[in-house]
């Protein structure tokens, strides 16, 4: 085990235990996913959010290693009112990093006009495609008449992902952007360093269609 290896471990421990939604047993099942892999790179992504009376939370782990993306997400919710009864919905997914279609960043920054090489960005989002999933996200359409009340029908995007996670330097702190700016950093080089695995000829043509997959991190799963 190399000391890169066994530092990157530790400072994982320690963001886990950072955000303290029930560290040891997030360390555990982020452990055993990666089946004893070292990580390379890491990110720690807590939300909370509040729905009435209720408070929700969940944590997004990505782990990178060699050969692989590991993704843990952890959702609470309490059965009572008291919140005396909770429980901890855990899920876990394994993405070859060949399998890796695109790694998209998007940034967002504060008075460009003053724009310095040593300004950070305000916002960061990530967005991570593999498996080909789309996210289709539609609305009425309108026209620049703001008397007109015809029916132009719909319009919206189509974007590919499997994941999207948005960091705030206001919600999360300056460190945690540029954490997401580093593992993006990471997945990218390992990413444009593997192989694409040479699939066999397809005999059947494939049929065009529109599937959906939810965003994990700030959305949900």
């Amino acid at each position: 085990m190399s000391h890169f290896s066994t530092t990157e471990r530790r400072s994982l421990d320690e963001d886990l235990n950072r955000a303290g939604f029930y560290p040891v047993m997030v360390a555990d099942v982020v452990h055993d996913a990666l089946d004893e892999r070292e990580p390379l790179s890491h990110v720690v992504h807590l939300e909370t959010h509040f729905d009435r009376n209720e408070v929700h939370r969940h944590i997004t782990v990505l782990v990178l290693t060699e050969d692989m993306l590991v993704i843990t997400h952890v959702d609470d919710q309490q059965l009572d009112d008291a919140g005396h009864q909770m429980v901890a919905q855990i899920s876990t997914e394994s993405v070859p990093v060949s399998q890796i279609r695109s790694v998209v960043l998007s940034y967002i920054y504060a008075q460009p006009q003053d724009y310095k090489p040593s300004d950070q960005a305000r916002e960061l989002t990530l967005a991570i495609a593999w498996s080909g999933g789309q996210r289709l996200d539609m609305g009425p359409a309108g026209c620049a008449d703001p008397q007109c009340d015809a029916d132009h029908g719909y319009t919206g995007n189509i974007v590919q992902e499997d994941i999207v996670l948005r960091v705030s330097a206001e919600a999360d702190g300056a460190q945690a952007v540029q954490n997401a700016k580093s593992f993006a950093r990471a997945l990218r080089k390992v990413n444009t360093s593997t192989p694409v695995p040479v699939r066999a000829t397809e005999t059947v043509q494939p049929r065009q269609r529109l599937g959906t997959r939810l965003a994990r991190g700030h959305h949900q799963r």
